[in-house]
């Protein structure tokens, strides 16, 4: 069996940088262990699959199936590794549709182009406020000593976030060095898969970001997410209500940065804005 891979880089405009994902073309389903196996060996955050169920191809089809597996586990929502499965089918196989629609785990996502970006409609989810001191440890094992705002909780992605105090700075943030074996150490339940910190962008600076945040999920074997699509729809479910806007700009600062833009909609769900390099394509035998 041979299957077309690429290696797509998301939530940027330059090879390197933003978040990698490898697509795999898929004409017929396969067996979840095989998924899993491939995921492994390409040991990225995310490993997506796009198969053409009814449609025809992949050039003409407007409908796919698409599923998300990072190293150890299926994932029920993934943004960068849909902003790149997009990428394959509209800048590789030219989809000649102006919307192209994934059937996933977390419902239907439509990805259109817009000049050089593209744009995912995805759900928006608001978090709630969690108790600090039933994590106490995990928020040590975090951040440490540095002073929080916020500690909220998404139940459907399971993700925690924690917004660190105005009095911090984005260098604070970017030197965090959490290790995973401690997190994991302190997270045990299962409640948690991904946990986010977070921190309000800075009048003074001309960067234009509304805020910055960095992503760890060692709980599904990622220790770091270098640009995430899905913890911005908690991210933007949260900063939306703070800072009382509709369209704001953020950076990951991770080792390889990356921009996202998003809308809240006015039917309530959150379009994801992001470009995206395709800098790897080849074929797996099997």
């Amino acid at each position: 069996m041979e299957i077309p891979i690429f290696t797509v880089d998301a939530f940027t405009n330059v090879p390197f940088k933003g978040n990698p994902a490898a697509i795999c073309l898929i004409e017929n389903e396969l067996q979840d262990d095989l998924y899993q196996s491939i995921a492994a060996e390409m040991n990225l955050s995310q490993t997506a699959f796009i198969t053409k169920r009814n449609s025809m191809d992949f050039s003409s089809g407007a409908r796919f199936g698409l599923r998300w597996f990072s190293p150890k586990s299926e994932v029920p929502l993934c943004g960068h590794a849909t902003l790149a499965s997009a990428a394959v089918l509209f800048y590789l196989k030219k989809n000649v549709n102006p919307v192209v629609v994934f059937e996933t785990m977390s419902g239907e996502l439509h990805v259109r182009q817009h000049e050089e970006s593209l744009i995912m409609d995805f759900p928006l989810y608001k978090p709630q406020p969690q108790v600090q001191h039933e994590i106490k440890d995990l928020l040590k094992a975090a951040v440490g000593d540095l002073p929080i705002q916020d500690v909220c909780y998404s139940p459907t992605t399971k993700k925690l976030m924690i917004r660190l105090a105005d009095t911090c700075n984005r260098s604070e943030l970017t030197s965090l060095r959490p290790e995973a074996e401690t997190l994991l150490r302190n997270e045990t339940t299962g409640k948690i898969k991904s946990l986010i910190i977070t921190l309000k962008g800075t009048q003074t600076t001309q960067s234009g970001y509304d805020f910055y945040s960095r992503v760890f999920a060692p709980w599904v074997g990622v220790p770091e997410d270098p640009v995430t699509g899905s913890a911005h729809t908690v991210l933007a479910g949260y900063w939306s209500e703070k800072l009382k806007k509709k369209k704001m700009m953020a950076y990951q600062c991770s080792s390889r940065g990356g921009e996202v833009k998003l809308e809240i909609r006015d039917d309530g769900r959150l379009d994801i804005i992001g470009q995206a390099q395709i800098i790897l394509q080849g074929t797996l035998k099997i």
